[in-house]
């Protein structure tokens, strides 16, 4: 059968494939397929709803040719939205958080939005926070229209529409489990709700996070503002119910840490070849929470609902990932890893002591390495120059060769971190360690101090 021929890129939104998982669920009883969101053209499920309740928006007459859109958006919803504006004519105004990823914003960016970033950690009345900051734009522009996807009934609709039925269709109706990072709601709601009319045994397994108050509303029908405080995992749970919620369509909330989420974004990547964002690794996280609740029969369908570009600077950044205590650092290879390539800064033998007080204050270290050609010769830090300046007033002229410590150590790339006492002491502040290709790098005794307070 010859490819289909679009007209515009909205028509090729859906139809997103249904993925079998292997590696990252292979320790679970059941069979598991990731409906990959990642194809649609802004890289997220969003572009099926922003499509929708613009197409809604139309026919009530809440947006005329020309008009602006505007949203509070976590960057997703905006991409689907500023590609519709694109091929029908509209311009578009975003209000978002802080805590999004540099990329996302960027994005919306380069598709012609203006983005306007808004403080995360306000309660959602406040009229910094993005919800509020939306909607007093769309009370200053004319022909402007509101979006509001989370309380927009056409968010939800759109999943009814479409990703139940495909899903029904794509596992020839054996789908047994639905497992969605819930946020706005629509998704996990419209999908769920027409799962669950071709089959109501069908379970539906809401995915939140710690700083969120959806699985206790859930639990309880209490929304405890108590549940809610700042977290880093991106795209869903919320700090208040949105209106496209609705319990009849869900059976579980679970919980998922922000490091666990990210971590398995990373494993999902690596080991599925799936290129992942933060909801989806949040997801397997959960479902793996969930394993002895399933069975050899079960057929689990999980959402990944975006792309893991949109996470390039902070999921699959190391040093990231370190800052936050999330990587597993067992090895000086993976406090490397961790930390990024950072400019290892040496002085040569010949120069003066002078020269390498200004690369100390210049570059804010205190270890610098001397080099005689390739060859590391000795060492100066801050603490022995002090007592060599405190000793003799004339040391800033001599020659660095007649001031200089003993080499510093250097390990191999395998060295267990708890190894490295035997190494760093009062007396030796840091070590070298080298790589295949013979550079060297550096970690100082705050790079390990700083490691094991995070781990």
């Amino acid at each position: 059968m010859p490819a289909r021929v679009y007209d515009n890129i909205l028509q090729t939104i859906g139809n997103t494939p249904l993925i079998r998982l292997n590696r990252v669920v292979a320790d679970l009883p059941c069979t598991v397929y990731a409906k990959v969101e990642t194809f649609n053209p802004g890289n997220s499920i969003k572009d099926r709803m922003a499509l929708k309740m613009l197409e809604v928006a139309e026919k009530e007459g809440k947006i005329k040719p020309g008009g602006t859109i505007i949203e509070g958006t976590s960057g997703n919803t905006g991409m689907g939205l500023a590609l519709a504006a694109i091929i029908k004519g509209y311009k578009c105004i975003f209000a978002t958080t802080d805590k999004q990823s540099k990329e996302k914003v960027d994005i919306l960016k380069a598709h012609g939005a203006e983005v306007i970033v808004c403080p995360t950690n306000v309660d959602p009345e406040d009229p910094r926070s993005y919800y509020q900051v939306a909607r007093r734009l769309q009370t200053e522009i004319p022909n402007s229209w509101y979006v509001n996807q989370y309380d927009n009934l056409a968010n939800r609709l759109a999943h009814y529409e479409q990703t139940g039925p495909e899903i029904w269709e794509q596992t020839e109706g054996k789908v047994t489990h639905l497992v969605v990072a819930s946020g706005t709601g629509g998704t996990i709601v419209g999908t769920g709700k027409y799962l669950k009319e071709q089959n109501p045994n069908i379970k539906v397994w809401a995915i939140d996070t710690y700083g969120s108050l959806l699985k206790k509303w859930f639990d309880t029908g209490e929304l405890d503002m108590g549940e809610v405080h700042p977290y880093i995992s991106e795209g869903f749970g919320e700090d208040f119910l949105p209106e496209n919620y609705d319990r009849n369509a869900l059976d579980h909330f679970e919980k998922v840490t922000d490091k666990d989420g990210a971590v398995m974004a990373r494993r999902i990547t690596r080991e599925e070849g799936i290129f992942v964002g933060y909801s989806a690794g949040s997801v397997i996280a959960g479902l793996r929470q969930m394993k002895d609740r399933l069975t050899k029969d079960d057929v689990v369908v999980v959402i990944f609902h975006d792309h893991g570009s949109r996470y390039v600077a902070k999921v699959y950044n190391d040093e990231w990932m370190l800052d936050r205590g999330f990587l597993e650092v067992d090895t000086v290879g993976d406090l490397i890893n961790g930390l990024g390539r950072r400019r290892l800064v040496t002085i040569a033998q010949d120069a003066k002591v002078m020269d390498v007080l200004d690369l100390m204050k210049k570059y804010d270290i205190e270890h610098v390495p001397v080099m005689s050609g390739m060859d590391m010769v000795g060492s100066v830090s801050q603490s022995s120059l002090f007592k060599k300046l405190i000793e003799q007033a004339d040391v800033r002229d001599m020659l660095v060769a007649d001031v200089m410590d003993k080499p510093l150590p250097v390990v191999s790339r395998d060295t267990a971190l708890e190894r490295l006492t035997s190494f760093i002491n009062k007396d030796n502040g840091a070590v070298l360690t080298r790589d295949d290709s013979g550079q060297y790098s550096i970690l100082t005794k705050y790079d390990i101090l700083n490691a094991f307070s995070k781990g």
